[in-house]
C-alpha cells in the first residue's frame, strides 16, 4: 500500500487506537493536517497555544493511563510545547509528541522556522527522533508509543520533516518492537522481593512510602490490599495522591515539606521503610543528611534502575514494575509467611496517633474573610470526593492536595517535578476529553491561570463543563510566602496590583462568571456551579480569599524533616 509520510502517520495514529490528538497548525506540518481533515477515527482538538496541547495530551495520559498524543508545527510551535514535554518527563507521563521540520536539505540551514528540536529536547524526553527517510517513518513512530509507555514512563518527541510527509512509501505498521539497547526490566528479583517482605513482617516501626509511581503502574489496589493486610501506616507523596485512600485511618498525609506532621515524623523515625514507586525528592525528604541521621532499612521498588540509590543511599533495591512485585509479595502472604510485629506495631501506631492529634492542618476560621482551605474543603464535600481535581502550582496547589481526601488513583492532575505554573486549565481539558460526562475541577491562583487562561476559547468550542476554582489572594502566594519568611518581608513583584475582572473575562468568552467576596456564601457557588443548572457550562468562580494566608505545615528549605513549622508554632 503506498501512503504518503502525511498518511502514515495518520495510520500509525489510528493503529495505535489514539482517541485525541491536541495540536496548532502550521506550515510544516499542513500535510498532517490535510490528512486529519480526511478521517474521523480520532478526534483533533485545537488548542490556542502549543504549551497547552502538550498540557492537555499530558492529562489525558495522566487520567487515563494511555499514551496521550500533541502534534505542533516547527520552530516557535515546537519551542512552544517543550515546557509540556519537560513537565510530562518530571512526573513520567506517556506522551508522544509529533513536531514538524523544515524540509531536509534545509535542515542546518536557517531555514524560515528551524529549530533544532531534536537538540532542544534531549536533556527532557525519554527519546526523541529526527525521522529524515519516509521508509523508517511507521516503526519511528511504533518505537515511540511503545518506548512512551513501557518500563519508566516519559515524552517521546519525534521530529518529522515537512518533505518526508510528502513522499510516498509502502506502508505496513510494525506488529511488535525490538530494540536490542532498550529492555525495561519488568519482574522483580524473587529473592530480593522476599528479603524485604521478611523485613516488614518483623519491623517494630514499618512505614510504606507510596509515590506517582504506584498511580503511573495501576497498582493502587495492590498497595492498598497489601497494606491493609499487614496493618502498615501509609504516606502519598504529592504525585501518589490517591494511591491509597486518604480518608482510610492508615493513611497519614502527604509528606514533605508541605506534609503534615504525622508523616514526617513516621518517615523520619521509622525502621523499616517500603518506598513503592517514589524517588526520594528533595521536597519530600528535606535535607538528605538529616535524613539519613535516624538509622533504618530501607526498600526500595522502582522499574527505572537509575531512580534506586540517586539521593538516598537503599539496602533492598528492587527493579520492577511496582504491579509485579506487589503480587509477588502477596502471593507469598497467601502462601504462609506472617506478621511477627503485632505488639510493637501497636505502640507504633500509638505514636503516630499522638502526633496525629496535633491536628496540624488545623486553621484558623473567619466569618468576614474567605479562607482557601475551606473552599477546598467545600469543594471535596460537594463532590462527594468524586471530581478529576486539576491545580496550577503554588499555594493553592498544596491547599487542594492537604485538603481535597483522594481516594481513588488518577483524580489528581498536578505538575510535581517541574512545578510548571499554567497547567491546570489545559489539565482539566485533557482530563474532560478523557471523561466527559465526569466532574472536572481547576484549583488554580490568579497568577498561574493568567498564563494559559486562552484555554478558555477552547473550552468554548469544544463545550467543555469544568469548573474553574479561583483561590484569589492578589499575591503570587508561594513567593509572597517564602519573601515573608525567609526575606525579611521583602515583597518583590508578588503582588499583582493590574488584574482583571475575571467574571467579565469568562463571560467574553461565553462562560458563566462568579465572584464570591463572602465566606458564607462559598458552598451555595459551588453547589450551584456543580448543579443541574450549570452541568454542561464552564463555571469560572472567583474566590477572593485572605491575602495573607499561608500554608502549614512547612518544612523551610535545606531543613530535615523534624525540623517542621506548624501554624501553632509562630
Amino acid at each position: 500500500m503506498q501512503l504518503t509520510g502525511a498518511e502514515i502517520v495518520i495510520r500509525c495514529l489510528q493503529e495505535e487506537n489514539v482517541e485525541f490528538v491536541f495540536g496548532y497548525p502550521g506550515g510544516a506540518v499542513l500535510n498532517i493536517y490535510d490528512e486529519i481533515f480526511k478521517q474521523d477515527k480520532f478526534k483533533h482538538v485545537l488548542v490556542r497555544h502549543e504549551q497547552a496541547a502538550t498540557h492537555a495530551a499530558d492529562a489525558y495520559a495522566r487520567a487515563t493511563g494511555k499514551v496521550g498524543v500533541a502534534l505542533v508545527t516547527s520552530g516557535p510551535g515546537a519551542t512552544n510545547a517543550v515546557t509540556g514535554v519537560a513537565t510530562a518527563f518530571m512526573d513520567s507521563i506517556p506522551m508522544v509528541v509529533l513536531s514538524g521540520q523544515v524540509p531536509v536539505p534545509s535542515i542546518g540551514m536557517d531555514a524560515f522556522q528551524e529549530v533544532d528540536m531534536v537538540g532542544i529536547t534531549r536533556p527532557c524526553v525519554k527519546h526523541n527522533f529526527l525521522v529524515k527517510n519516509i521508509n523508517e517513518l511507521a516503526s519511528t513512530i511504533k518505537k515511540a508509543f511503545y518506548i512512551a509507555a513501557s518500563g519508566r514512563p516519559g515524552p517521546v518527541v519525534v521530529d518529522i520533516p515537512k518533505d518526508v510527509t510528502a513522499h510516498v512509501a509502502e506502508f505496513a505498521y510494525p506488529e511488535t518492537v525490538h530494540m536490542r539497547s532498550y529492555n525495561p526490566v519488568l519482574k522483580g528479583h524473587s529473592g530480593q522481593i522476599k528479603k524485604a517482605l521478611k523485613l516488614l513482617l518483623e519491623a517494630k516501626r514499618p512505614f510504606v512510602y507510596s509515590g506517582g509511581g504506584v498511580v503511573l503502574g495501576d497498582a493502587a489496589e495492590l498497595l492498598t490490599t497489601l497494606t491493609r493486610r499487614l496493618n502498615l501506616p501509609i504516606t502519598n507523596t504529592l504525585m501518589g495522591l490517591g494511591g491509597y485512600p486518604a480518608s482510610d485511618r492508615q493513611f497519614v498525609g502527604m509528606p514533605g515539606m508541605h506534609g503534615t506532621l504525622e508523616a514526617n515524623m513516621a518517615m523520619q523515625e521509622c525502621d523499616v521503610l517500603l518506598a513503592v514507586g517514589a524517588r526520594f525528592d528533595d521536597r519530600v525528604i528535606g535535607n538528605p543528611a538529616h535524613f539519613g541521621q535516624n538509622p533504618r532499612t530501607i526498600i526500595h521498588i522502582d522499574v527505572d534502575p537509575s531512580s534506586i540509590s540517586k539521593r538516598v543511599k537503599v539496602d533492598v533495591p528492587i527493579v520492577g514494575e511496582v504491579k509485579s512485585v506487589l503480587t509477588e509479595m502477596l502471593h507469598l502472604l497467601d502462601e504462609g509467611m506472617k506478621p511477627n510485629n503485632t505488639e510493637p506495631l501497636k505502640a507504633w501506631w500509638k505514636k503516630i496517633e499522638e502526633w496525629r492529634g496535633k491536628s496540624c492542618l488545623k486553621y484558623a476560621t473567619s466569618d468576614t474573610v474567605i479562607k482557601p482551605q475551606y473552599v477546598v474543603e467545600k469543594l471535596w464535600e460537594v463532590t462527594k470526593g468524586e471530581a478529576f481535581v486539576t491545580s496550577d502550582v503554588g499555594q493553592h496547589q498544596m491547599w487542594a492536595a492537604q485538603y481535597y481526601k483522594f481516594d481513588k488513583p488518577r483524580r489528581w492532575l498536578n505538575s510535581g517535578g517541574l512545578g510548571t505554573m499554567g497547567v491546570g486549565l489545559p489539565y482539566a481539558m485533557g482530563a474532560q476529553f478523557a471523561f466527559p460526562d465526569a466532574q472536572v475541577a481547576c484549583i488554580t491562583g490568579e497568577g498561574s491561570i493568567q498564563m494559559n487562561i486562552q484555554e478558555l476559547s477552547t473550552c468554548k468550542q469544544f463545550h467543555l463543563p469544568i469548573k474553574v476554582v479561583l483561590l484569589n489572594n492578589r499575591y503570587l502566594g508561594m513567593v509572597r510566602q517564602w519573601q515573608e519568611f525567609f526575606y525579611e518581608n521583602r515583597y518583590s513583584e508578588s503582588y499583582m496590583d493590574s488584574l482583571p475582572d475575571f467574571v467579565k473575562l469568562a463571560e467574553s468568552y461565553g462562560h458563566v462568571g462568579m465572584k464570591i467576596t463572602n465566606p458564607g456564601d462559598v458552598e451555595s457557588a459551588l453547589k450551584e456551579a456543580f448543579g443541574a443548572k450549570n452541568k454542561n457550562r464552564l463555571v469560572f468562580m472567583d474566590f477572593i480569599t485572605d491575602p495573607k494566608e499561608n500554608v502549614f505545615p512547612m518544612v523551610p528549605n535545606g531543613k530535615g524533616l523534624s525540623e517542621i513549622i506548624l501554624a501553632e508554632d509562630l
